[in-house]
């Protein structure tokens, strides 16, 4: 089961280092800031390639994985995915990287080289 989080609980499993974060929106989108520590691997490139994209995620013992989208409804469908490849600790933000704005958490932002 793909167990739904609010922000301020992802960003306690998030602060401990308790999971590996997974940014499931466009690159377009994930340019506008992300979830501190996340990579992105786009809902597209999981569904094409899940093996790859779920590689070495979750590593080992207890240390789970929180996907994260814009609203919440991509990264259930990821955790799905991921739960279907044998993942056992898996999370979806509620609400996604909206609610996680609107909760006060920061996002980090890419830095561009000049």
């Amino acid at each position: 089961m793909v167990v739904s989080v609010t922000p301020q609980q992802a960003f306690e499993l998030v602060s401990h280092g308790d999971v590996d974060v997974v940014d499931v929106r466009s690159a377009d989108e994930w340019s506008t800031g992300y979830v501190p520590g996340a990579r992105l691997t786009s809902l597209a490139e999981l569904r094409s390639e899940p093996a790859a994209s779920l590689a070495g995620l979750g590593g080992s013992g207890d240390r789970g994985v929180l996907f994260v989208c814009a609203g919440g409804v991509r990264s259930q469908t990821a955790g799905r995915i991921a739960l279907a490849y044998g993942l056992t600790r898996v999370y979806s933000v509620i609400g996604g990287t909206d609610s996680w704005v609107r909760a006060g958490l920061p996002l980090e932002h890419a830095r561009v080289a000049v």
